[in-house]
Order: C-alpha cells, then structure tokens, then sequence
C-alpha cells in the first residue's frame, strides 16, 4: 500500500497510489500523468522506498532520475531483499537528496501484510475474540451466543473485517453460527469490499447450505480424505460436495494435513497465490488453539460484551 505526492511552494500538486498487484507504481503512476516540467525545489514524497529492480514493472527509480525529481522523502525503507537501502542508493548516486526513515513506524503498520509477506514468508495474523465480561464464548449447550453490541459489530465491520484480505474461521464456526463474513456498514463503498472469505474445513463436515457458501469463499479440505476414497466407504461423498460446493461459486481446495492441522507452509502459499497479505481469524475456539500453538498470532482483538451472560 504506497501513495506518493509532488509537493511545490508547500503545495501537493500532483498524488497518485499503487492500485493493484501488476500495476504501475505509486511514484511511477504520478510521473507518467505529471505533464508539466518538474522544478528544483519540487518534493516527492512517498511512504515506502522507491524500487529499483525489474519485477511486475520498471524500477521506480529510473522514473524518479529520468524526470528530474532532486530530493525525496521516504517513510520506510523496503523489507524486500531485492530493494532494501539500494532504491535509496541508486537515487543518492544521481545526485537526489533523500530523507528518511520518516515516521517508519507508522509506514510499517500501514504495510504490516507487506512486510510479514517479505520478513515471515505468511500473511500478517489478527485473531478476533468476542467473550462476555465472564468469559463465555457461547451457551452452555455450545449453540450462538450474541455477545456484542451493535457499536461494536460497527466497529469490527469498519476496522477489522474491511482491513484485512481474507476473513478466516474453522468449520466448527460455520456449522454452528451459520455466519456470512460479509462487511456490512452504512459507507456502502467499505460495506463492497471483497475480502475472501476463508473456511478450514479438514474433514468437509460444512453443510452445503451455509450462508458462507457462495462466490468469493475458499473452502479448504484435507487432501487425505480423497486418498481415503476408494479405501473408506463413508469418504465416498466427498468429490460429489466438492462439486456441489462449487456449483454454488465456491473454490475448494485440498490441502495436505501435518500433526493434525493444515501443513501451514501449504496454507500460505494457497494464500500467496491468491494475494493474501492479512488474514483476520474470527473463530472458533479450537481455530485460536491451533494458531496459537503454532505461534502464528501477530495481534490480538478482544471485543468484550457490555454485559454478562445473564443479562445478554
């Protein structure tokens, strides 16, 4: 996530965004559509260190030095290998003043996706608990508890669900809440963004007719139980759901099971391939366990709801 901006006499004169994977730049986007002369004192400003390497596209840094720019201000140098310090390099070697780390800290929270991708080589985790003042996470019979309150399903839509790429729980979840995972808000522009929807499902146990079941959701099965096909009568289902769970627009995928959970390196390179840098995990229970055990949390959200369970 990178934005630049031409600044002149104090003045933003030109901005510009990298808008997608494959797509021009943020610095290289607002050059390209900057038609007048650029001056000497003119700034740019940018919140991650400009590229100099071939990769999607051209080196951010030819663009930088061919249009005249003199100095720089970068928030934060890249964690790619590929880049790191040597985009600030190439500019200082053509004589373009540069300063920073500015304000890195924030420019790092910006991109934490980015930079677990570059330093961790799996998305940025974000665990989402939802418990009562006395720590009930459901009735006593295991079925739906509501436990937060409006203002905080708002807030949780808001920043948490439209913030991530992909909203994750088990089949545990599915089977006993029945849950969309859809951003729902009154900003009608946040409440359209499409952040896929992801179901552990290792022993395909989730009806066919969940509410989850549908375009833009992943379900992901444990390749042992096509293998158990022809060995295991009760398995002989599974490529029939398979089926039927993609004919209502659901991807599925297998992938292979290792100490009783998904091979985590499998899980984050189905994710890399679908552009996954942030993954919010919203339940249940043994979800959490699983990602804790392996220590793979970065961050922990707890909503706690206003009253206690007898009062809910």
């Amino acid at each position: 996530m990178v934005g630049a901006v031409l600044v002149r006499d104090g003045e933003i004169i030109a901005e510009a965004f990298h808008e997608g994977f494959g797509l021009p730049h943020a610095e290289r986007a607002l050059l390209e559509s900057f038609n007048d002369p650029i001056k000497p004192d003119d700034i740019l400003y940018v919140n991650l260190e400009p590229c100099c390497h071939h990769g999607k596209t051209p080196p951010c840094t030819d663009i930088i030095i061919d249009k005249g720019i003199k100095r720089i201000v970068y928030g934060m140098k890249d964690p790619n290998p590929e880049v790191s310090g040597k985009g600030i390099m190439a500019l200082e070697r053509a004589g373009i003043e540069t300063v920073g780390p500015v304000l890195p800290e924030i420019c790092q929270r910006l991109n934490r996706g980015f930079i677990s991708l570059q330093t961790k080589g799996r998305p940025y985790i974000t665990l989402k608990h939802a418990q009562t003042r006395s720590g009930e996470i459901a009735n006593s019979d295991g079925s739906t508890l509501k436990i937060t309150s409006p203002q905080q399903d708002e807030w949780s839509h808001r920043y948490l669900r439209a913030r991530h790429d992909a909203i994750l729980v088990g089949a545990g979840t599915v089977i006993t809440d029945d849950p969309q995972l859809t951003i729902r808000l009154e900003d009608k522009k946040l409440e359209q963004s499409s952040a896929l929807r992801i179901v552990l499902d290792p022993e395909s146990k989730i009806p066919n007719d969940a509410q989850i079941i549908e375009e833009g959701t992943l379900v992901i099965i444990g390749e042992t139980l096509l293998e158990s096909v022809t060995t295991n009568p009760e398995q002989a289902f599974v490529p029939a759901r398979m089926q039927e769970l993609q004919e209502r627009g659901a991807q599925v995928i297998q992938l292979p099971i290792k100490d009783d959970v998904f091979d985590w390196d499998a899980l984050w390179r189905e994710l890399l391939d679908h552009g996954i840098s942030t993954v919010l995990v919203e339940g249940g229970a043994s979800t959490w366990a699983n990602f804790k055990k392996a220590g793979m949390i970065d961050e922990e959200v707890w909503l706690v709801g206003i009253m206690d369970n007898k009062d809910l």
